[in-house]
C-alpha cells in the first residue's frame, strides 16, 4: 500500500511528500543545529504517520509525551532494569503498540544502556511479529557517539551496537530508522552512512556543512547555502523524499513538546536589598515535602516485609490482668532500651538479634505482650539512635517521622539522626556516624545513605569549597551546620551530644560513653 504523508510545502509553494513505504526500506537520517527545527520536523514526520504504522521513540528530554494523549503511544518508564525493558519491548512488537520511551531525568549513561536494552529487544523479537515499525531517535548523538566520551565503555559499546543493529540489520526485522542530530561529525559512520533519505538543516561549522554537502551529492562551494537556512527549512534527499536536492519548509504540528524557542520577558522589579535576602538567606528556603509514604504505592519488596514483620495472632488464653499500670510498665521498656544500647556493639548487631534479646528482657520482667511488636520495636530503635521521643509534640516533628516511614526501616534512624542535627543546628553527622547508626563499620555506606535519601526527595546534601558538608531537610527549612564527612572536631562533639540525649531519654547512661581515663603513664 502506497502511503505519502505531506511533511511540509516546496520552495516552489508544492506539497513537500514522503513515500512511508520506501522510508522503511531506507531509513532517514536528519541533520541540523540547536534551533535548526529538528525536532519540528519529527513531530511532523511521526504525527502524520502515526495512523499508518507502529512506532517508537526514544525521547531523551520528554518532548513527546504529549503523543499519548493525542494519539495514544504509550508512554514507557525508563527506570526499570534491562531484562524489564526488553521484556516490554517484545510485547511492544507481539501487540503492535505505539509507544514514548521517555529517558528524562536519566544521566547520560543510564540513557545509554536503556536506549540498548529497549533497542536490543525490539531487535531479538521472534521472526513472527516482525511487524513494519518506525523507532525515531532524537538526539542519536547521545547513543551512537562518534568517540568514546566520559561514559563508562561498556554502556558506550552497548548503545552503540544497539544503533547499529538498528541502522544496518533493522530493515530485515521491519524497523526503520528514522535518526536526528545537532553534528554528523559528532555521530558514528557506521550508523550515519546506512540511511538513504537525508533532511539537511541550518548548519554552522565547516566540516558539518561540508559532509551534509556530500551526502546530498552537491559541490563543495554549494555547502554554505546551509547557513542561510531558516528555521524549519531542510534540503531533501533520497528515494522516499526526491532523486535531487529539494528544499523544503516544514508545516505546523498539532502537539507541542515541553520545551521551544526561548521568548524575552521583563525582568522582576525587586529591590538590590530584597534580592540579596532571597538569594543568601538560607533559612527561608524550605524544600518541597515528598510524598508520604500512605499516598505511594507499596513495592513488592515493602510488601514482603510488611509481611515478615507483622504480629502473628495469638490463638493461646489471653493472660492475667497485668496489676502495674502503663506509666510503670513504660518505665520497664524504657530501662530496656537503655540497657541494649549501653552495648558500643549494639550498633553492629543484626535487627533480629536485637529483638530476641529485647524479647527475653520483656519476659524477665513479666511484661507479656506490651509494647513487643517487630515493627514497633524497629520504630522505636529507630528513634532512640538518632536520640528523639516519638511523643514528640512538635508539628514539624511529627511531619518528619512521618515522612521517614516511606524509607526503609534500617534507614529511618540515620534520616532523624541527621533531622535532629539539622533541628538543633548542630554539625552535620560524619560519614562514620551515619554509617554506625545504620549499622556499618564502612564510611561509605554513610556517603551511600545521603545520596540515596537525596534521590528520594527528603534532603538536600551540599558541599562548600572546604569540603564541609550541609544538609537541608526537605519541608520543614532546617538545616545542619557544615560539618567534615571525615568527622573530628565538632562534628565529633555534635555526635556525642545526640548520643548524650538518646541516654537521657532512656534513664540510662550515654551510649558509647568511655570508661575511667587510665592512668597516665609517668615519663622516664
Amino acid at each position: 500500500m502506497k502511503v505519502g504523508i505531506e511533511l511540509g510545502t516546496t520552495s516552489a509553494g508544492e506539497p513537500a511528500k514522503l513515500d512511508l513505504e520506501e522510508l522503511l526500506s531506507t531509513r532517514l537520517l536528519v541533520q541540523g543545529n540547536s534551533g535548526s527545527g529538528k525536532s519540528h520536523l519529527l513531530r511532523r514526520l511521526l504525527e502524520q504517520s502515526a495512523p499508518w504504522v507502529q512506532q517508537a521513540i526514544i525521547d531523551p528530554e520528554g518532548d513527546f509525551v504529549s503523543f499519548s494523549e493525542r494519539f495514544g503511544h504509550t508512554v514507557v518508564d525508563a527506570e526499570r532494569s534491562p531484562g524489564e525493558l526488553q521484556r516490554i519491548a517484545t510485547r511492544i512488537r507481539q501487540h503492535r503498540a505505539s509507544v514514548v520511551l521517555n529517558l528524562e531525568g536519566l544521566d547520560a549513561e543510564e540513557q545509554m544502556r536503556c536506549a540498548a536494552a529497549f533497542l536490543n529487544g525490539l531487535f531479538d523479537a521472534d521472526r513472527s511479529v516482525w511487524f513494519p515499525m518506525l523507532i525515531a531517535v532524537d538526539e542519536a548523538q547521545l547513543f551512537a557517539p562518534a568517540v568514546a566520551g566520559e561514559v563508562a565503555d561498556d554502556a558506550r559499546k552497548a548503545s552503540l551496537g544497539a544503533m547499529t543493529n538498528l541502522m544496518c540489520r533493522g530493515r530485515k526485522r521491519g524497523l526503520a530508522g528514522i535518526i536526528a542530530t545537532q553534528r554528523l561529525a559528532k555521530l558514528a559512520k557506521n550508523v550515519a552512512a546506512e540511511a538513504s533519505n537525508f533532511l539537511m538543516g541550518r548548519t554552522f561549522l565547516d566540516i558539518d556543512m561540508a559532509r551534509a554537502a556530500d551526502l546530498l551529492g552537491m559541490e563543495r562551494r554549494q555547502a554554505e547555502a546551509f547557513r542561510d537556512l531558516d528555521p524549519g527549512q531542510f534540503v531533501a534527499l533520497g528515494p522516499a523524499l526526491s532523486r535531487r536536492p529539494l528544499g523544503i519548509r516544514i508545516g505546523a504540528v498539532d502537539t507541542a513538546g515541553r520545551s521551544g524557542r526561548p521568548s524575552l520577558m521583563p525582568l522582576p522589579e525587586t529591590s538590590r536589598d530584597a534580592l540579596e535576602d532571597l538569594i543568601f538567606d538560607a533559612s527561608a528556603e524550605v524544600l518541597p515535602m515528598p510524598a508520604s509514604s500512605s499516598s505511594r504505592s507499596i513495592a513488592t519488596a515493602d510488601l514482603m516485609r510488611r509481611i515478615e514483620t507483622s504480629k502473628a495472632i495469638d490463638m493461646a488464653p489471653e493472660p492475667e490482668a497485668d496489676p502495674r499500670s502503663e506509666a510503670e510498665r513504660q518505665e520497664l521498656l524504657d530501662g530496656i532500651y537503655a540497657e541494649l544500647l549501653s552495648d558500643p556493639e549494639a550498633a553492629f548487631r543484626p535487627v533480629p538479634l536485637l529483638y530476641q534479646d529485647f524479647q527475653f528482657h520483656c519476659r524477665l520482667r513479666k511484661l507479656g505482650g506490651f509494647g513487643q511488636d517487630m515493627s514497633a520495636f524497629r520504630r522505636r530503635l529507630a528513634l532512640a539512635r538518632a536520640g528523639i521521643s516519638a511523643e514528640s509534640g512538635d508539628e514539624a516533628w511529627q511531619q518528619v517521622l512521618s515522612v521517614s516511614e516511606s524509607l526503609p526501616e534500617e534507614m529511618q534512624g540515620v534520616f532523624l539522626l541527621v533531622a535532629r542535627a539539622a533541628r538543633e543546628q548542630a554539625v552535620c553527622p560524619s560519614d562514620e556516624a551515619l554509617a554506625r547508626a545504620y549499622g556499618s563499620h564502612s564510611p561509605s555506606r554513610g556517603r551511600w545513605l545521603l545520596t540515596y535519601m537525596g534521590e528520594q526527595g527528603l534532603i538536600r546534601c551540599e558541599a562548600d569549597f572546604r569540603g564541609n558538608r550541609t544538609v537541608s531537610i526537605a519541608g520543614v527549612g532546617w538545616r545542619t551546620l557544615p560539618g567534615s564527612p571525615k568527622g573530628g572536631g565538632k562534628p565529633a562533639a555534635a555526635i556525642s551530644k545526640l548520643a548524650s540525649a538518646q541516654a537521657l531519654m532512656f534513664g540510662g547512661r550515654e551510649t558509647g560513653e568511655p570508661d575511667e581515663e587510665p592512668e597516665a603513664i609517668p615519663a622516664e
